[in-house]
């Protein structure tokens, strides 16, 4: 279990993505990590351990820019890292990931076939492989992505940058929970309501398959494969202390009531 969050907007994307891993950071304390995007290229900032590590490393060499992506990581492929830790890149392609990809033994073999070389031992490096073999290909950003995530088998939420493109922001899911939420001028992703509470209340709950383009001002919903999609805009009632217990009145019944779910990650491409 890892946890996601990215931001387009007008504001400090590294503090609001910070500020929404604080918030998951019981989904993962291996290792985490930010990126942001500004019309300078793409920057990066990565640490081993507890979040506290992340965030000495932002104190010494702040990130710019209002469009980021971060994860905090509980290590599946590959051991804890800084190398392992999200978010991953290659050739102008950033993603964030939660879940397991099945057959990336078999993805990696081909693509670095078609020369490609990886840097972690993780499966996630993979789709950000995919995603620049095909840009390299002919597609446009929103259909490489569309194609690589109809390639790879297992469970996923990602959250997904391009530098050719510094202001659209992708997000997709398949068997891990992702959310939006919808504020003015400004978009938020993440895996849990907690780390968007702060800032909107009005959420969309994605639905597996479902596939989100957005830029500042602007969202787009359809599925993987390019059908059209709608999802309802809900209100969260909840205070950031229940939003935490799911909406559970306390922790224990949220546990108990989330084993199914704990069970089904645990088992994912194991089986």
């Amino acid at each position: 279990m890892c946890g996601i969050v990215g931001y387009i907007g007008d504001k400090d994307a590294a503090d609001i993505v910070f500020d929404g891993l604080r918030r998951l950071e019981y989904r993962g304390y291996d290792s985490a990590g930010i990126a942001t995007l500004t019309g300078d290229g793409i920057d990066i900032r990565r640490a081993e351990g507890k979040l506290v590590n992340l965030e000495g490393l932002l104190r010494d060499k702040p990130l710019s820019g209002s469009l980021g992506i971060g994860h905090t990581r509980w290590a599946t492929h590959g051991r804890p890292s800084e190398t392992n830790a999200h978010p991953h890149h290659a050739g102008g392609i950033v993603v964030v990931h939660n879940g397991i990809i099945e057959n990336y033994l078999e993805l990696k073999e081909r693509l670095q076939g078609q020369g490609h070389s990886f840097r972690s031992e993780t499966d996630t490096e993979i789709i950000a492989h995919l995603v620049e073999q095909h840009c390299k290909e002919g597609c446009d950003f929103e259909s490489a992505v569309r194609r690589a995530l109809g390639e790879v088998r297992g469970a996923y939420a990602v959250a997904v940058l391009c530098v050719r493109e510094p202001d659209r922001l992708i997000a997709a899911r398949l068997g891990s929970p992702l959310v939006i939420g919808c504020g003015e001028g400004e978009f938020f992703v993440a895996s849990d309501i907690p780390a968007m509470l702060s800032h909107t209340r009005q959420m969309i709950f994605l639905e597996d398959g479902d596939f989100a383009v957005f830029s500042r001002s602007s969202m787009n919903l359809s599925r993987v494969d390019g059908s059209p999609v709608e999802r309802p805009v809900k209100t969260i009632t909840w205070s950031p202390t229940m939003a935490e217990k799911g909406g559970y009145r306390h922790f224990m019944l949220k546990e108990i009531y989330e084993q199914p779910r704990a069970v089904a990650d645990t088992i994912a491409g194991r089986l």
